[in-house]
């Protein structure tokens, strides 16, 4: 039995001329055998290539000694602190919690560390005093951002932790490298409507072969509000025109940030994202559902060259999803649900926190709205009237006559139309509510062309401002001539 149990052990592994190496039959992928220190390891090499396989091969088989020389040195508790440093990523890399960015980002300031102290990385790790840790933290402070020094001291009191554990030394003189107060973050300088047109414009004319490709990914982020890593793994698929949603999965292995591996939230389809996707199908029709949607994953050279060719502040990748979400929020959507379209689970303490504020210049036009006087003339489309003794309609107006009488005022009968924009012109015009509260909801998104909430319709005049921008001169003279004809130089209402 144990004969036949070895023989159908050695039929699904292939021998191969590299020593190490071997071939499951089954998968017919290569896998690392390797033994150190008397302990036979076996890896998957993840791949059916032999010259990717003898590749990796020798990287994990290096690693593995790096590894058994590491705890070697830990068994005798004598090291350098470049042996703790190789058992710290080993333990951050092993450890399931920890997503790949951060480990990126660990490594990246442990570069740093050994750049900025060149004796540390060879030092006995018994022999680093507390002064010269103190040294190097006054030194770095000042040469370093305060969230950067303050994540390499991070860094450095916990790799001395692991030198402890291993009984090289009993305390940590990582202590006394102080952390510093973190400043208080700069205030976020966004572009003005005009200025973003211009920049776009400038990054899609500046001749590379990627600034068209670059110009698209500037407004995927400042239409979608996406982080950086959310937007490169958006595909066809994700790209939902019938519901108007955006899905956002994140990174394949370890999903969105702050949620587990799986989850996935969504983001609503604004009309300026529709156009520039129905742009950039035009321009690849054939691509299939798999395929990403952007074909850049990074332009900060191109914003950088851009802002600086207009004479502009610098704005970053995440630059663009404060622009998104101080957008919105400039156009009416209340916090909590930008905070949601964000991806933010603290029901919008941060987003109040970081775009509780809005733009001087929208404070300025929002101010000019404020008024203590009856400022409205017989020519205006908003007709205010006397406040009843029974109460108000559903759009802010004043409900002084049935719905029946209102009606009679109007030779055409809008309330009727099949056109959205007559059905919410009409009713954002007339104090009384003659169309019930979701008809007129849903006429008054399909009208603005894009979400309008229910609390919106609260402020119907500033609703008509914005449909005025949007629809044109025209259209608005055609409206006011079909619903509001003139009678003695007057609208009647």
């Amino acid at each position: 039995m144990n004969a036949n149990s070895s023989d159908s052990k050695e039929q699904r592994w292939l021998k191969t001329p590299v020593a190490n190496l071997v071939r499951h039959v089954q998968s017919e992928n290569y896998y690392a055998r390797i033994r150190v220190r008397g302990k036979l390891i076996w890896k998957s090499l993840k791949t059916d290539r032999i010259s990717v396989a003898k590749l990796r091969l020798g990287d994990f088989h290096k690693k593995e000694r790096q590894r058994a020389a590491t705890s070697k040195a830990i068994a005798r508790g004598k090291m350098t602190f470049g042996d703790a440093v190789t058992a710290y990523k080993q333990q951050r890399a092993n450890d399931p919690n920890i997503k790949p960015g951060t480990v990126e980002y660990d490594d990246y300031r442990i570069k740093a560390l050994l750049e900025s102290w060149p004796e540390l990385e060879q030092a006995d790790v018994s022999k680093i005093t507390d002064s010269e840790c103190k040294s190097w933290s006054a030194k770095n402070a000042k040469a370093n951002s305060s969230s950067s020094h303050n994540h390499t001291v991070g860094i450095l009191r916990r790799i001395f932790q692991i030198i402890i554990e291993s009984g090289a030394r009993y305390d940590n003189p990582a202590l006394t490298a102080k952390r510093v107060k973190e400043h208080t973050k700069k205030q976020i300088k966004l572009p003005e409507l005009n200025q973003f047109e211009k920049l776009v414009e400038a990054i899609k004319t500046a001749g590379s072969g990627f600034s068209a490709p670059a110009a698209d990914l500037v407004q995927f982020l400042a239409f979608g509000g996406f982080r950086i890593s959310e937007a490169k793994n958006v595909a066809w698929a994700d790209c939902d025109f019938k519901r108007e949603k955006i899905i956002l999965r994140g990174n394949p292995g370890t999903g969105l940030k702050g949620r587990h591996a799986g989850e996935f939230r969504e983001v609503p389809m604004i009309p300026e994202m529709q156009k520039l996707l129905r742009q950039i199908q035009t321009k690849r029709p054939d691509g299939p559902q798999t395929e990403k949607v952007m074909r850049v994953f990074e332009c900060q050279k191109s914003l950088n060259t851009a802002c600086k060719k207009l004479g502009i502040a610098r704005i970053t990748h995440h630059d663009l999803r404060h622009f998104f979400a101080t957008r919105c929020i400039e156009s009416g959507v209340d916090i909590p649900t930008v905070s949601r379209w964000l991806g933010h689970k603290d029901g919008g303490a941060l987003a109040m926190k970081t775009y509780g504020h809005l733009r001087d210049e929208h404070s300025t036009t929002m101010a000019q709205k404020v008024t203590f006087v009856n400022t409205s003339t017989p020519n205006e489309a908003v007709v205010v009237v006397d406040k009843p003794s029974d109460g108000h309609t559903a759009n802010g107006g004043s409900q002084t006559k049935t719905a029946a009488q209102a009606k009679a005022a109007y030779s055409y009968p809008w309330w009727a139309s099949n056109e959205a924009m007559e059905v919410f012109w009409g009713q954002s015009n007339e104090p009384v509510q003659i169309v019930p509260l979701p008809k007129y909801l849903q006429n008054a998104k399909a009208a603005m062309g894009r979400e309008v909430f229910e609390q919106e319709l609260a402020e119907p005049r500033v609703l008509l401002e914005e449909f005025a921008a949007r629809a044109g001169e025209q259209i608005i003279e055609k409206l006011k001539a079909k619903i509001f004809p003139p009678k003695n130089g007057h609208f009647e209402m």
